[in-house]
């Protein structure tokens, strides 16, 4: 769920990032939007959506980051992008991307075969792409990404040296927040001071970014870094805690009860079911 979050910002900030991995080509590029799609009745939700410009041939784009192997992964998806077609009222071309994070991920369940040789379909291993250079506004923070934990440091400034120009900006700002982000996630091992003093920017504070708080809340960093099992097990519940209210509301009684008695192994399973679950119930069950 971190790296699925993380994705949707890059996609969202670059749409041209996710065209150029579903292999689209349009003059429309920058008119491109990205954001979460959910099929209301049916309860179906779509990872990311990118949306064409009104009153252009561009097609319709499905983004879908999968990091986990899932059976009914397909079967789901294309139920999805069918029916999302289905109700759209103006035919339009369209594209499906999956990204894996290496294709040994993926499972095809039987009959689905054919379906993933259609030319509007793009499966995506990430593996294959360490290294590639390409011009795509965002690849550099993609490459980040999915680099060795080993060689991320080193590429988070070379992205910042290559944009020291727009130091002091808001966009400058927003850079360095998102690859301070993307630290917190490949060297979670390291305190927010390390990683700053890795990147030279004593001046910021990561305890600011969205994504630290949303996801690595402060007691699940310093009880991991620490070895307080005591402290991670309550960030965790906080971070769950913040997740769920968020997505259903107030929470009853019996759900604060199963919160309170979990142990980190079962917090993060449930986290995992978050996105996907329709119903507090189905998270829990």
């Amino acid at each position: 769920m971190k790296t699925d979050s993380l994705f949707y910002r890059l996609f969202q900030r670059w749409p041209e990032l996710a065209l150029d991995l579903a292999g689209v080509a349009t003059p429309d590029v920058e008119r491109y939007t990205f954001r979460s799609e959910e099929i209301k009745q049916t309860a179906f939700r779509l990872d990311g959506v990118l949306t064409p410009p009104e009153g252009s041939d561009a097609p319709w784009v499905f983004v879908e980051v999968q990091f986990q192997p899932q059976e009914d992964f397909y079967r789901r998806v294309f139920a999805e992008v069918f029916l999302y077609l289905h109700r759209y009222s103006q035919p339009r071309p369209w594209r499906v991307v999956v990204v894996y994070p290496e294709i040994s991920v993926e499972r095809i369940p039987l009959g689905y075969e054919s379906l993933l040789r259609l030319p509007e379909v793009r499966r995506v291993d990430l593996m294959a792409l360490r290294g590639c250079r390409r011009a795509t506004p965002g690849w550099g923070m993609l490459q980040l990404l999915i680099c060795e934990p080993a060689e991320a440091a080193a590429q988070a400034r070379e992205l910042l040296r290559n944009r020291i120009e727009r130091q002091q900006t808001a966009e400058w700002r927003d850079l360095v927040e998102l690859v301070e982000t993307i630290l917190v996630y490949k060297l979670p091992r390291l305190r927010r001071e390390e990683i700053q003093a890795m990147l030279g920017l004593q001046d910021i504070d990561l305890k600011e970014t969205r994504f630290y708080q949303d996801v690595f809340a402060e007691g699940r960093i310093e009880g991991r870094t620490e070895g307080r099992t005591e402290g991670r097990t309550e960030g965790e519940v906080r971070v769950l805690r913040r997740q769920l209210t968020r997505r259903f509301g107030p929470l009853p009684a019996w759900v604060e009860a199963k919160l309170a008695g979990a142990g980190s192994d079962q917090l993060e399973a449930w986290a995992d079911r978050v996105l996907e679950a329709t119903t507090l119930e189905g998270i829990f069950e």
